[in-house]
């Protein structure tokens, strides 16, 4: 009776202590902003090849220099920490502090820019694929947030076509991707256990697609053609607002206030768009440009706003709540961004501080535990609609101690076939 008491107890901290090591992304505070991976001078959906070089940079809006340390953590598929020593991935070290910061210039909103570049002279490699969790730490060595990040390998191609959905139910509302992984230096073992795939559309890990097994193969090629299992909703196009010029009203963009201590930008009021016929709008797939016309340094010198979001949704009586995402805030679903509904305006209202420039954005139905509702979307879904696929293939050999990166494959569904 003892031993199977103490061995119950024994099971019972084992799973505690591995349901919580899954490294779940932890949402900044709300005093960090644009937080963003970047390459090649842009914000980049943070997939990129090993071996190469990219920067993560944020805004501190205290202002005050304070002291920020990194840490870099190798994970599974699962985003489990993996089995591998931090020597066998970092090359040099890690937990040092980001030593480029520099303070706002000539704006109204202060804040400290911090950029970290990867590699640097402390962390001079990341030599292994898979996924990351990039965690940015206080004095006290507290975790303050955290961002995913994947490196990959150039060892498989992944050709995909986008199509319109199989079933007819569905066929004007989503997407569907048609893939393949062929590699003519891996010979695949057991590829229905060791290989794996993540499915992303524009960079938003909410709708990630995983799990998903090849259904046949072909010699060494895997074949994935499934009607179901890899269907996206297909959204409708991102809406946007710009304000490069703090001070002008323009681009949705319906006023200006510039009578409290920053500026306020009120946008036009947005109707649902479910039900109304697909319009084209040309977007960035979610992405935004931090931006201040008259400045030469964007990173220091763009001015934060509030941004007054409307949204006009009459028919939406579901019991959820209304989100204002995009890749400005990481599509967080976060009480920060939650709209409000003003009963006596009849509309939904939310004020966010967003850093000038030019910047996508869309509206998301979700209920209490997070569980995103894109079935009945608050701007519905169409199949015309333009977006960015990217299928990331992972591979563990039978011997193989970590889940790498061998391939990535991106489309995008302007060349969407039936």
């Amino acid at each position: 009776m003892a031993k199977s008491f103490l061995f119950g107890i024994l099971f019972l901290l084992f799973f505690n202590l591995a349901s919580a090591q899954v490294q779940n992304e932890v949402i900044p505070p709300y005093h960090i902003k644009t937080v963003c991976f970047v390459q090649n001078n842009q914000n980049a959906i943070p997939i990129f090849e090993l071996g190469s070089g990219f920067q993560f940079q944020f805004d501190d809006l205290f202002g005050n220099e304070a002291n920020y340390y990194y840490e870099i953590i190798h994970c599974d598929y699962n985003w489990n920490p993996s089995n591998i020593q931090k020597n066998e991935y970092l090359q040099g070290f890690d937990n040092q502090r980001i030593q480029n910061y520099t303070n706002s210039f000539n704006t109204l909103q202060i804040y400290s820019h911090y950029n970290l570049s990867l590699p640097n002279q402390f962390t001079q490699q990341l030599r292994l694929s898979g996924n990351y969790i990039l965690k940015i730490l206080n004095d006290d060595k507290e975790v303050v947030f955290s961002r995913k990040f994947m490196l990959y390998e150039n060892n498989a191609t992944v050709p995909i076509q986008v199509k319109r959905a199989r079933n007819v139910s569905v066929i004007e509302q989503k997407h569907n991707l048609d893939f393949a992984i062929k590699s003519s230096t891996i010979n695949f073992q057991n590829p229905l256990k060791n290989i794996k795939v993540s499915l992303i559309q524009n960079g938003d890990f909410n709708t990630e697609i995983k799990n998903i097994q090849p259904q046949y193969t072909i010699g060494n090629d895997l074949i994935y053609k499934y009607d179901t299992e890899t269907q996206f909703w297909a959204g409708n196009e991102f809406l946007y607002f710009e304000n490069k010029d703090i001070r002008i009203a323009s681009n949705n963009i319906a006023r200006v206030d510039s009578s409290t201590d920053i500026y306020n930008c009120l946008l036009y009021t947005n109707n649902a768009r479910a039900n109304f016929p697909y319009t084209l709008y040309q977007d960035i797939n979610g992405n935004f440009v931090v931006k201040n016309s008259n400045a030469s340094n964007n990173e220091v010198e763009a001015d934060y706003a509030w941004i007054y979001f409307s949204l006009s949704a009459p028919t939406f009586r579901l019991n959820k709540d209304i989100y204002v995402c995009g890749m400005f805030n990481n599509y967080s679903l976060s009480p920060e961004y939650k709209m409000d509904y003003n009963e006596k305006k009849g509309i939904y209202e939310k004020a966010i501080l967003i850093k000038q420039g030019f910047t996508n954005y869309k509206y998301v139905i979700a209920d209490s535990k997070g569980n995103i509702d894109n079935e009945n979307a608050i701007d519905g879904n169409f199949y015309q609609t333009e977006n960015e696929y990217t299928i990331l293939t992972y591979y563990k050999e039978n011997t193989g101690r970590y889940d790498r990166i061998i391939g990535k494959g991106t489309a995008n569904s302007l060349n969407i076939i039936n």
